[in-house]
């Protein structure tokens, strides 16, 4: 699992959001196992709460199962993506990468299509 953080959305909804684009492209499959929260907080240089926020808000979301003192896992109920979708957003990221569109900007492109 590869996480990074940048640009000016808080750290906890970008945690958030790539953890629901792994789970949602299958890197991420039901039952799998998370890095706890102090764990992942370490390998992002991240306060636990930040972390902890990210993992309640997808659990909120149907994606995450925790237990109290245990483990936090894919829920079994977590959809993934249509490979169609996958190979779609691919090839829109390596267009976007050979026009030297930024990963934000690309984002943002997809948002102003979406509501055009």
């Amino acid at each position: 699992m590869r996480i990074e953080l940048t640009g000016s959305t808080p750290p906890a909804d970008q945690i958030a959001d790539q953890l629901r684009g792994l789970i949602a492209s299958g890197l991420l499959a039901a039952d799998d196992r998370l890095p706890s929260v102090r764990q992942l907080a370490r390998d992002l240089s991240v306060a636990p709460g930040t972390v902890a926020k990210a993992y309640r808000t997808l659990e909120a979301d149907g994606f995450l199962t925790a237990k109290p003192g245990g483990s936090t896992r894919v829920s079994a109920s977590a959809a993934t993506t249509k490979r169609k979708v996958l190979d779609a957003a691919r090839a829109f990221l390596a267009t976007c990468s050979e026009a030297d569109v930024t990963f934000e900007d690309a984002i943002r492109i997809l948002r102003a299509t979406r509501e055009s």
